[in-house]
């Protein structure tokens, strides 16, 4: 790759999250699709005449191999099932591939130290298909933290709701081989995701309940946690609700913020004075996908990383074995660092 040769991006796994990263990829400027890899040629070619018809056309693969062989890509995006991620991204970094994965980043924390290291050793960018880093909301929510604007953080609750049940009623998210849990790692965990991204923080305590609805992996969870910080954390998931929406308080010792915690389509600060109309905003999110290939220029710092994978995989082993026992749950850490 030269400064200013396109770089060349391969796409494995070509379900729904897909279609938003290959069309984020074919309007990119300075970036091809160059390939793409599934279970089967007829699903790539529905893919691309039902999303990219009028790019020009990847090189088509089922097998991983063959695709990392004779396609010298510069990245790969991660689009599979879940407890396929591990798997996926490392070999796509063992071919010298920087690498976007579709969160979860992997389902075990063991699986994410283990990549962690990877990321390291091969010397390559791993970044995770969150929805809200790259919002201004967050990016605001973020530096209110860091700076203290409103004090020190104290508090975080939040919610979402969505018909996950009904929408899930074919395909693999039911799998708990194939998806790792339920609700809880998929929709529900942009609003994981967002409170891990937002803290820079691990969990250090958890309790948690899950509701399985008749179902072999979770739909409805709450929990409690502590983090590092000192934070503490509710966060309830609904997968059995018609009318989705989700929502995040953030409270500190001298104001509170709202935001949408899944799409981070908007912020509103207050403090004792009402509405803080220089912190409140709106706005898109930009495509993960464009900071995936400025990150790999050099050009942007990536949004997320392995750091932000191993705390959410912290919490969410935390999540299910206390949901198993019943009681709370300090996470492990096996990786030396704590």
């Amino acid at each position: 790759m030269t400064s200013d040769s396109p770089l060349r991006i391969g796409l494995v796994g070509c379900g729904g999250i897909a279609r938003r990263h290959a069309q984020s990829l074919v309007a990119a400027g300075g970036a091809e699709l160059a390939a793409m890899c599934d279970v089967d040629i007829p699903v790539m070619e529905r893919f691309i005449a039902d999303h990219i018809p009028d790019a020009p056309r990847p090189a088509l693969f089922t097998d991983q191999e063959a695709l990392y062989a004779e396609s010298d890509l510069d990245g790969a995006v991660i689009a599979t099932p879940h407890s396929m991620h591990f798997e996926h991204a490392s070999r796509a970094l063992a071919t010298g591939c920087h690498v976007l994965v579709e969160k979860p980043m992997v389902t075990t924390v063991a699986d994410a130290y283990a990549l962690r290291d990877r990321v390291a050793a091969a010397g390559k960018l791993l970044l995770i298909g969150y929805n809200t880093p790259c919002t201004p909301a967050f990016q605001r929510l973020r530096a209110i933290v860091r700076t203290e604007r409103l004090g020190p953080l104290e508090l975080v609750t939040g919610y979402l709701t969505q018909p996950w049940l009904t929408l899930t009623s074919r395909g693999w998210r039911r799998d708990p081989v194939l998806a790792g849990g339920g609700q809880a790692y998929d929709s529900g965990a942009h609003l994981l995701n967002s409170l891990i991204w937002t803290l820079e923080s691990s969990p250090t305590e958890v309790y948690a309940m899950v509701d399985f609805k008749g179902l072999p992996v979770d739909v409805n969870s709450a929990l409690v946690a502590r983090f590092e910080s000192g934070v503490l954390a509710t966060i309830v998931i609904s997968g059995n609700c018609p009318a989705a929406a989700s929502g995040m308080e953030f409270i500190f010792a001298g104001g509170r913020v709202s935001i949408d915690g899944w799409t981070g389509h908007w912020l509103r600060a207050y403090d004792g004075n009402g509405e803080i109309d220089d912190l409140s905003c709106t706005g898109e999110a930009a495509p993960t996908a464009l900071n995936f290939l400025a990150a790999i220029r050099g050009t942007e710092e990536p949004a997320t990383g392995p750091t932000d994978g191993v705390r959410h995989s912290e919490l969410m082993d935390a999540l299910y074995e206390s949901a198993r026992t019943g009681r709370p749950v300090t996470p492990a850490r096996t990786d030396g660092n704590g």
